[in-house]
């Protein structure tokens, strides 16, 4: 049963109309006449949908990546990536999140165009950066140092080129886009193997200041 949202506050609606937008911005653009469609078909007010996203296109694309990182978080809910070795989770990930996507994909193109904008440059590194955070927290991860911030930018960076391979991809079931992901993530891995030995082998390194420190304050 639809949701009644004739009484919805703005904070409520914007998630709530996020889907229908996009499905109207494949074909009417982002802008304030696909948010009407969307009220439209919701019984929302006219002109309380004009409120909801005060920040035109780039608040209904942050909306519509929202939702879709909700809905990516529920699919998983439950523990269902618990047996799943970490570049397995990655994977899935990133694939239920096209996946939620893949009836929208003009939508998406038309996103991706106003968000490189060079006035939309930060918004579009924000949005980037949460999703792949998103991604790695339900992936498990709770890195604190710079790793947090290594990972989120690899897997953004990671993100980033599979939806435009995803974009064109008329393969069936896209497996030509879970090729190019499964060649991106098996990369990174092998990056971070050689920087795990890199570093191994550094901490193995004579150290030239605790050798100075000795000579001056020599054990008793």
């Amino acid at each position: 049963m639809a949701r009644d949202l004739s009484d919805a506050t703005l904070d409520e609606l914007r998630p709530a109309l996020a889907g229908d937008v996009a499905t109207n911005a494949a074909f009417d653009g982002w802008n304030s006449e696909a948010v009407a469609m969307a009220a439209a078909t919701n019984g929302v007010d006219a002109d309380v949908a004009t409120l909801v996203y005060p920040g035109g296109a780039p608040d209904m694309i942050d909306a519509w990546f929202e939702s879709i990182d909700a809905a990516m978080a529920q699919r998983f809910a439950g523990g269902a990536l618990d047996n799943m070795k970490i570049r397995e989770r990655i994977a899935a990930l990133v694939e239920t999140r096209l996946e939620l996507m893949s009836g929208k994909r003009e939508a998406l193109r038309r996103a991706l165009a106003i968000l490189a904008m060079p006035q939309n440059a930060t918004r579009a590194a924000r949005l980037g950066w949460r999703s792949a955070d998103r991604m790695w927290r339900l992936a498990g991860d709770t890195a604190t140092d710079y790793n947090h911030y290594t990972k989120r930018g690899m897997l953004a960076g990671i993100y980033a080129a599979t939806v435009l391979v995803f974009l064109d991809d008329e393969s069936e079931d896209h497996e030509a886009t879970r090729a190019f992901l499964s060649r991106r993530i098996d990369n990174v891995m092998q990056f971070e193997k050689t920087k795990a030995k890199w570093l191994g082998s550094a901490e193995r390194r004579p150290s030239l200041s605790r050798f100075i420190g000795r000579l001056r304050y020599p054990a008793v």
